[in-house]
């Protein structure tokens, strides 16, 4: 069809594309790195520990923790957890970080090293659950923990209008689900979410998932229904809202900030919950970044992360008051 007459497709008010900035060179690096440490693992029965021991190697060679950040347990009742602070760390603004790793792993260096970048900017602190991991301790295991930890959030005089929670990956799913278990039981809701790559759709019906399978270099199909089936063995569940919170309701929901990558298998996921919140009356921005992996804001040098950091920061401006600390 010539040019002239094709149909004008006009993006959505909440839909921001952030064009690729980053050298083909770091791309390739980036990449060929995601593929050899997860997307060519097998998947046998010892397969979880191996990953574990690969996401280990890959987190300490690239987390560089500043000498500036603190982290100290905290005990949040029965749920463990750990806060991160800053020197420039205020009291009254706390960010709930829920962490991803597929429910079944951490990054503890790389992710703490993300948050830091945001609390530094914003002035804020973060508490981190611990939470339980599949398959030793599945669903509904890890969603309880993170509802827990931001009920006691509440109860040790914490404001809910003084919280942001945020997840990437995982964790985004975490943080949807806790919303919404939150409002079901009653309790306020913070100010405002932000969600990287959240995984929001068990089914993986979105078109993503089968177009972006060979450009997204950490997934494939199978390694994401082996996740799905390590966290809920129960088919007949994957589609329920505490387990694909795409599904769910999210009216009444705070203002929501997604940003995803346009190679990920996950980007529908990310799209579609975006859609579903401002057709739902919810305040949200989405940024697809142009070319990039799942959640690349953990390389902070990428000047895409730079970027990514940037309307983090102004959104936690915008929508929590939480003005930016200048350095």
């Amino acid at each position: 069809m010539d040019s002239e007459f094709a149909p004008k497709i006009t993006a959505p008010p909440y839909y921001r594309l952030i064009p690729h900035m980053g050298s083909e060179s770091a791309q390739f690096i980036i990449d060929n790195l995601l593929r050899f440490s997860f997307k060519r693992m097998s998947f046998s029965n010892d397969a979880i520990h191996e990953l574990r021991k690969r996401i280990a190697t890959v987190d300490h060679n690239l987390g560089q923790l500043s000498t500036d950040i603190r982290i100290t347990r905290q005990d949040c009742d029965e749920v463990r957890a750990e806060w991160l602070e800053v020197p420039r760390s205020r009291l009254d603004r706390v960010f709930l970080y829920l962490h991803g790793g597929a429910f079944c792993f951490r990054i503890p260096r790389i992710q703490s090293a993300m948050i830091a970048r945001w609390c530094r900017a914003s002035g804020a602190r973060a508490l981190m659950p611990v939470y339980r991991l599949a398959p030793e301790h599945p669903y509904p295991a890890a969603s309880d923990d993170c509802l827990a930890a931001y009920r006691w959030l509440l109860n040790n005089g914490v404001p809910a209008h003084n919280i942001v929670i945020c997840g990437d990956s995982a964790g985004g799913n975490l943080s949807l689900v806790t919303l919404m278990r939150a409002r079901a039981g009653g309790l306020p809701l913070p100010a405002a979410a932000i969600f990287l790559s959240p995984s929001t759709d068990f089914s993986l019906s979105g078109r993503s998932a089968a177009v972006n399978e060979t450009t997204d270099p950490m997934f494939s199909v199978a390694m994401l229904r082996w996740f799905g089936e390590l966290y809920l063995s129960e088919p007949e569940l994957h589609l329920t809202p505490l387990v694909s919170p795409l599904t769910g309701d999210f009216t009444g929901l705070p203002p929501m900030l997604f940003q995803v990558g346009s190679n990920e298998m996950l980007l529908d996921d990310s799209t579609r919950a975006a859609a579903k919140a401002y057709g739902s009356g919810v305040d949200v921005q989405l940024d697809v970044f142009d070319g990039m992996p799942h959640v690349f804001q953990g390389l902070g040098q990428l000047p895409e992360s730079k970027i990514a950091d940037k309307y983090v920061a102004e959104f936690l401006e915008a929508k929590a008051g939480w003005g930016r600390i200048q350095t």
